[in-house]
């Protein structure tokens, strides 16, 4: 008897309410989904960092007999000073291995770089010979933040013309993530506090309607979980179906725009459904929350009579 006061309760509520009912999903949906797609960001710069972190070299070059710039006015560099840069790079506790590129090899790469799509060579590359390109030492780091401590070791060595650090060329994409992650989640915190406000309504208004049915389940002896049921099965039924919504535009964006950033971007590798399955755990999670603690908080300040 009791549940199906309860259940009759539940649904003449939704009846009731329908637009508000209506206003709480979609303020949830679009506030989870913000929550969701901010947490598939994060994990899409942890990926990357991850993946490219091992891949992050500094390119150590050395002065070429043209070289310009006021660290190489002694002229090109000697084989003794490579050795010593050598030395420096085994001994360093930020490299974890390192190679040598010769003028021959920087030389292919410089013609390649200057080649129409037919492999001929533009003008630029005729004009360059392979005794004008410099020698260098590609050294891979063993902490993608050990770049600074690498630095200072070595740009100061005598015939080093520069220190190319290929972090500073990735910052930019992961300042652009790290914007679009806080203002994603900033959104979506605000629109949380929206549903809160929401919820805190919606109950304020259900109960004002059903005052006199409230006071007479207090006189006859009705206890406050047996009031209050009706209400939390309310929100929680519009929070659920609002973090339904959230977790099937996360896979909208898994199954859609993630297989096209894989076919179009390559320089690393994409979130997969593992992370999609995490923040749709945290949806749901942040939906049941947004739920029950205003129901509860709520419902013991307006079902007093």
């Amino acid at each position: 008897m009791q549940l199906r006061y309860v259940a009759s309760e539940f649904g003449s509520g939704l009846k009731r309410n329908v637009s508000m009912t209506v206003a709480v999903i979609l303020t949830i949906w679009i506030s989870l989904s913000l929550v969701g797609l901010g947490l598939l960001i994060r994990s899409q710069i942890g990926l990357i960092e991850e993946e490219l972190g091992s891949r992050l070299e500094v390119k150590v070059v050395f002065c070429a007999k043209n070289s310009q710039t006021p660290t190489c006015i002694e002229g090109e560099a000697t084989r003794d000073q490579e050795l010593a840069v050598q030395e420096t790079l085994r001994d360093s506790a930020y490299v974890s291995k390192f190679r040598y590129e010769t003028r021959e090899a920087a030389y292919k790469g410089f013609v390649a770089r200057y080649s129409d799509q037919d492999g001929n060579e533009t003008s630029i590359a005729d004009e360059v010979e392979v005794s004008d390109m410099s020698t260098a030492y590609w050294a891979t780091l063993a902490s993608p933040d050990d770049d600074e401590e690498l630095l200072r070791e070595v740009q100061n060595s005598p015939g080093v013309e520069q220190v190319v650090n290929l972090r500073e060329f990735l910052d930019p994409y992961y300042d652009t993530l790290t914007m679009l992650q806080r203002l994603a989640l900033g959104g979506a915190a605000l629109l949380i506090l929206a549903s809160v406000l929401q919820v805190s309504n919606t109950i304020r208004l259900a109960a004002m309607a059903r005052r006199r049915e409230i006071g007479i389940m207090r006189l006859v002896g009705a206890s406050s979980i047996y009031i209050q049921l009706p209400f939390l099965l309310e929100i929680l039924f519009a929070a659920l179906v609002g973090a339904a919504l959230a977790c099937g535009s996360l896979l909208l964006v898994m199954t859609r725009f993630v297989p096209w950033l894989e076919r179009e971007v390559r320089f690393w590798g994409w979130v997969d459904m593992d992370a999609a399955y995490t923040a749709m755990a945290v949806i749901i999670a942040i939906a049941v929350s947004v739920a029950v603690i205003p129901t509860l908080v709520m419902t013991r300040k307006y079902l007093k009579v």
